[in-house]
């Protein structure tokens, strides 16, 4: 007899003959294996979505839905598991759609156990090793930056969004309010990506005179303005090979997007001045904190170039919405800052953690850094209290509309109560007078006067 081949680890076992299924599973178990059996498709679907499996082993001749189905159903919910099929009468026909439907191998009956065991061990090790590549691509979105850091559902999907995009070389559009860690999002992009070895080259759009961008994104030649002394490439050429990364797309003037899109339909660009071209190969990845489709509706950004850029979409929620999130940012920043400081890790105060968690954070994560870096600088015990935090939060009043109060001290005037009402309404909406205004029933001059009394009471 063969050398035994090591375990396969934990199977799934699929098969409507219930003699078969016992046979194979004991062979399996004596092996090493941990077998699990189901006599239907539809039953492992459930078994496979409730547990975590090396390997499924299915018969492709099942009442009900098929090996095929099942394969295909496989691959699309659980694509890093491996299906390997058997049957007892093959033809070149159901092996090619065996292998299109998803499947790893195919096997014929009568089943040599020992070819069995080898393969699934080999389907195994494929499995451990596409966790490998995931966990290499979270270790890459954890090292860009290290500020990363949240457990919400939310920030979860994002997570899950830069796992699955990153790989490929679709162009991707990150969209959030100014300081959620758009840019971050984008280093995890390139970090998990296969272009992690060549540049990440990030350039805010409107931090650059709109004179100047064109220069800076294209190059230039030598002579072709004034202060031009020399040639100089531009950030796609600089990006060749790894990941372009523009901030802020949304500020990039009109008149500068026809030769963006000319130049990702292309890939190749002509430096300012020059007379000839310059391919690139570079990943395009874009942020904005605007509202882009309104910024197209209202022909401030060409449609096409939109679309161009629009190909994967990953929002970064705003840390309101990331309730969960906020102490144990507010710990990681002030790790970070004590460590700067060279100074002992202050523990956080109950008191102060709830300032945190009461105050709205209109500059999102940045704005909850600088907070913490401020908190440090002035502390001097083993603790950051309420006192060490700054005015803003100190003196921080929610806008939360309280309907249901516990006391009478929690009872506010009815002036109170709109003002912090229409507060709350134009902070959800970031500051977007004409939804504002749709929300609360009233068109824009009126909301205007409000904002000018100071409430929505007369």
């Amino acid at each position: 007899m063969s050398e035994q081949p090591p375990s396969p680890g934990r199977i799934l076992l699929i098969d409507d003959d219930e003699v078969l299924c016992d046979f194979l599973g004991l062979q399996l178990e004596r092996r090493g294996a941990t077998v699990v059996a189901e006599r239907s498709a539809e039953a492992g679907l459930e078994r496979l979505a409730a547990e975590d499996f090396d390997v499924v082993l299915c018969d492709l001749h099942l009442v009900g839905l098929d090996g095929l189905a099942f394969t295909q159903e496989v691959a699309r919910r659980s694509p890093q598991v491996p299906v390997v099929v058997i049957t007892g009468a093959a033809t070149m026909d159901t092996t090619i759609a065996a292998m299109r439907a998803g499947a790893w191998d195919f096997l014929l009956k009568p089943i040599d156990l020992d070819l069995l065991a080898v393969v699934l061990d080999r389907a195994a090790k494929h499995r451990a090793l596409q966790g490998e590549v995931v966990s290499l691509r979270r270790q890459g979105r954890e090292l860009a930056g290290g500020l990363m850091v949240g457990t919400t559902p939310s920030m979860k999907r994002v997570y899950e969004l830069i796992d699955r995009v990153a790989p490929g070389d679709a162009p991707v559009m990150i969209c959030g309010a100014s300081g959620t860690g758009k840019e971050l999002v984008a280093a995890a992009l390139h970090a998990a990506s296969t272009r992690k070895a060549g540049p990440f080259v990030a350039v805010n759009c409107a931090a650059v005179p709109a004179a100047l961008l064109e220069s800076e994104l294209f190059g230039h030649a030598r002579g072709a303005f004034t202060d031009a002394k020399r040639e100089r490439k531009g950030l796609f050429a600089q990006a060749d090979g790894g990941t372009l990364f523009l901030d802020e797309i949304a500020e990039l003037p009109l008149e500068l997007q026809p030769k963006l899109l000319r130049a990702l339909q292309e890939r190749r660009v002509r430096p300012l001045g020059g007379t000839g071209e310059i391919a690139f190969d570079a990943r395009l990845i874009t942020a904005t904190n605007r509202d882009l489709d309104t910024e197209v509706h209202e022909r401030r950004f060409r449609e096409d170039l939109f679309y161009r850029i629009n190909v994967v979409r990953i929002d970064v929620p705003p840390l309101r919405e990331r309730h969960a999130d906020i102490v144990l940012l507010a710990r990681h920043f002030l790790a970070r800052a004590a460590a700067r400081a060279g100074r002992p890790l202050p523990t956080l105060a109950p008191a102060a953690a709830e300032k945190l968690l009461a105050y709205e954070w209109p500059g999102n994560v940045r704005e909850l850094e600088n907070c913490i870096e401020s908190a440090v600088a002035v502390s001097d015990g083993p603790e950051l209290n309420v006192s060490d935090l700054p005015a803003k939060l100190r003196d921080f009043q929610s806008q939360r509309v309280v309907l249901a109060a516990d006391s009478s001290q929690d009872l506010v005037t009815l002036a109170e109560l709109s003002q912090r009402y229409l507060n709350r309404v134009l902070t959800l909406l970031s500051g977007n007078k004409t939804r504002a205004a749709q929300v609360l029933g009233v068109d824009r001059r009126t909301l205007y006067r409000m904002l000018a009394r100071g409430g929505p009471s007369a």
